[in-house]
């Protein structure tokens, strides 16, 4: 049976910051800890080795496949910054357009540097993502 690999774990967030993310990305990795827990209202905990993910669901696939993930997160990763999202539709979207310099895959954005985005549309992608995935997920469904 597949295990899923990234879990929540009992690991220090601040220590993986300090120690783990490269220098070059530890400034937005702090400003983006508080970002995020301002706009989720959720603890930081760290999910798997390297993203730091703000509260959690469980979900369970028509195929019988099921686990828990956070509800949004972030990796500060050597080459880019990874922020994991669960939104889809015209609101992400639009919101993304308005977002600023990025690229993006299904459920994740990548910046360069914090800069890059407009922090005040990202805290919105944010709330986005929390508000969609517990209404999909909803936490005794």
């Amino acid at each position: 049976m597949y295990e899923l690999k990234t879990k929540e774990t009992d690991a220090d967030v601040l220590e993986y910051i300090e120690t783990s993310v490269p220098e070059n990305r530890r400034e937005d990795a702090f400003k983006l800890l508080d970002l995020f827990t301002e706009a989720s209202g959720f603890a930081a905990k760290m999910w798997g080795k390297s993203i730091i993910g703000f509260g959690s669901y469980h979900y369970k696939y028509a195929s019988g496949h099921e686990g828990d993930a956070a509800l949004a997160g972030f990796s500060p990763r050597k080459s880019k910054i990874s922020i994991y999202l669960g939104c889809t539709g015209t609101e992400k979207d639009r919101l993304l357009s308005n977002l600023g310099k990025h690229t993006s895959g299904k459920g994740c954005v990548y910046i360069n540097r914090l800069s890059d985005a407009d922090a005040d549309i990202l805290k919105e992608l944010i709330r986005l993502s929390i508000h969609e995935l517990q209404t999909k997920y909803p936490a005794n469904g």
